[in-house]
């Protein structure tokens, strides 16, 4: 029997050669998700001036202590005059400091007569926000790869700009083989299984930054899985693949690759999903995971996702986050490393991992409730309380 290969072996292999795709540019207002294309700095300070971090009065610290007039009020995006000396004057959170002025009294500490106001002591600098404190002409703001969410696009918007460069989707066409897949909605027959994969596999495509151009049901059938594998090269960057990769009668999508491409098949010291599927038409990549849903689900977290990071020259898609945990499940490890669906649950630094009951490789529910891998090695017996390592599930 050969022996089997390691998952990082054939993650090496999958993503050996692969380059990151090239640019485009985008409206901010549509780049959320999108990975940053360049590094970018900052242009223009944030604050772009000292201003006040407090509703309440503005006034030279050593004349706090006493009785001042209240020379002007300061709102916020409005130009304040000089300050006078002796005096003080009404500002806004958010509102610029007058030059003369170097501290803030909050409203809630100063009595107020009239035209007049009483300032407790207050120190230089106190409740001044100071220019560029978030920003500052020529700081990186964004590294090149950075995947833009609400607080990446708050910065570049506060720096003015309205339009990134990111890099282009990878598109990805997705070929759910053989004839026993059924849309659901449909009536079953006998023999006949709802598609599963299909809107699991579409969603994590999209979770991993990829663009779906096709999704087609592929009949167990030679010429056909041969048009199909040829439409989905023309258009796509990668194409996913479920089932079809064994050597029964029925597995086309095997010989239609070597026909058409080039192909390699791993065997892998893994559970669940011990075979997976390499390949390249052209240009366009070929991941051929297994027909079983909690296979293809572990598959795609394991390999589709770096393969869309290192396409997207996104870092953070190609690992996924390692965290030790504390085991609160027996279990004994035989000779293939496990991928234990498991919760993981944080009480301030300490972080346990619960395994769902039900690990078998056909039970997707394992995946719907978890949102975590506990990576278990080979001949391991793990007890409770002890420490394990542990894949966080988030995109």
């Amino acid at each position: 029997m050969a022996e089997l290969s390691s998952v990082e072996r054939a993650l090496e292999a999958l993503l050996d050669g692969v380059e990151r795709l090239e640019t485009e540019t985008l409206a901010c207002l549509n780049a959320d998700g999108r990975v940053l294309a360049q590094d970018l700095a900052a242009t223009r300070d944030v604050p772009p001036a000292d201003n006040s971090a407090m509703d309440g009065y503005a006034l030279a610290s050593q004349d706090a202590g006493a009785r001042l007039p209240i020379s002007q009020r300061v709102a916020a995006g409005h130009a304040p005059a000089p300050l006078l000396p002796g005096t003080c004057a009404r500002i806004f959170t958010g509102s610029e400091i007058p030059p003369g002025a170097d501290c803030v009294a909050i409203q809630e500490n100063v009595t107020v007569d009239g035209d007049d106001a009483f300032i407790p002591a207050t120190s230089p600098g106190q409740n001044i926000r100071r220019r560029g404190l978030d920003a500052a002409v020529g700081d990186r703001l964004l590294a090149a790869g950075t995947r833009l969410g609400a607080a990446a696009l708050g910065l570049i918007a506060g720096q003015g700009i309205s339009q990134v460069d990111v890099i282009r989707r990878p598109r990805v066409a997705l070929l759910l083989t053989g004839d026993e897949i059924v849309e659901p909605g449909q009536p079953l027959q006998a023999g006949q299984i709802y598609n599963s994969n299909g809107p699991m596999l579409a969603s994590l495509i999209r979770r991993f930054g990829g663009d779906m151009v096709m999704q087609v049901r592929v009949a167990d059938d030679f010429e056909t899985t041969l048009t199909r594998l040829q439409e989905a090269a023309a258009t796509a960057d990668v194409i996913v693949t479920t089932g079809g990769v064994s050597v029964g009668e029925e597995d086309h999508v095997k010989p239609a690759l070597e026909t058409l491409g080039e192909l390699s098949l791993w065997r892998l010291a893994m559970r669940p999903g011990k075979p997976l599927a390499l390949g390249t038409l052209g240009k366009t990549r070929v991941v051929g995971l297994p027909g079983n849903p909690v296979s293809s689900y572990v598959g795609a977290w394991l390999y589709l996702r770096p393969l869309l990071g290192r396409l997207l020259g996104c870092d953070a898609l190609g690992q996924l986050p390692r965290l030790t945990a504390e085991s609160r499940f027996p279990i004994s490890n035989g000779s293939r490393r496990h991928y234990v669906r498991v919760t993981l649950s944080f009480d301030g630094s300490r972080i346990t991992a619960e395994a769902f009951p039900e690990q078998s490789s056909a039970v997707l529910t394992s995946c719907a409730a978890t949102n975590a891998f506990a990576v278990i090695p080979p001949h391991t017996d793990v007890r409770l309380g002890d420490d394990i390592e542990c894949l966080w599930l988030e995109a």
